[in-house]
């Protein structure tokens, strides 16, 4: 298998995560973002989107990070990062999307070169709205978290699917200097599943395009 990815991208720790989770090898290949290297046209030839993280197994070629995770748990079943029974599933899928889908969206590094490029907005402006969005975000995914089904992780006692999209968030939550203290529970989680090593060698400043 080959990952195509950058190390500051949170879709792409996700993936990492869970590759690590599984035990699973890989080729590292680096695609730098802020040198642009995603619109080159040897990785247009991968993907399609232009977008990280992309997952090559074979001759299959897979996008988007949670597709990745999920197709990964589907062949490598072991150790799951899905709950077996249908309500949880879905319960860990919905804070994963509240991240994924909620979050990240609005504060990736193509909505932040516009905010500054073509709507003229400053540094501080900037920084000022990736704030806003992270920290109100959070503050649902803790709403969700106030569940008796939370135990260790955000649901139970094992990483899943929930985890692996709420650790590399909470990363781009520190690096912007984002407002913390509002979810401890997140909080909590975070600092659990920094204490297991297929988070905590996987995250961003130990990938080998670290700067």
């Amino acid at each position: 298998m080959q990952l195509y990815n950058y190390f500051r991208s949170s879709a792409s720790y996700r993936v990492r995560i869970a590759l690590a989770l599984k035990g699973l090898d890989y080729e590292y290949k680096p695609v730098h973002l802020v040198q642009n290297e995603q619109f080159n046209e040897s990785y247009a030839a991968v993907s399609a989107s232009r977008l990280v993280p992309t997952l090559v197994d074979g001759d299959q070629v897979i996008t988007q990070s949670l597709a990745i995770v999920e197709y990964l748990d589907q062949t490598h079943p072991e150790p799951p990062l899905l709950p077996k029974d249908a309500v949880g599933r879905a319960r860990v899928r919905a804070l994963a999307y509240d991240i994924a889908c909620e979050i990240h969206p609005l504060n990736n590094l193509r909505v932040l070169r516009y905010l500054v490029r073509d709507m003229k907005l400053s540094e501080d402006d900037k920084n000022r709205w990736y704030r806003h969005w992270v920290e109100t975000g959070l503050e649902t995914v803790e709403r969700q978290l106030a569940d008796a089904r939370t135990g260790r992780f955000c649901h139970g006692d094992t990483p899943t699917l929930a985890d692996i999209t709420l650790v590399p968030q909470v990363f781009n939550a520190q690096r912007f200097e984002c407002r913390l203290d509002h979810v401890p529970t997140a909080m909590r989680v975070f600092e659990a599943c920094m204490r297991l090593p297929a988070f905590d060698a996987t995250q961003p400043s130990k990938c080998p395009d670290a700067q």
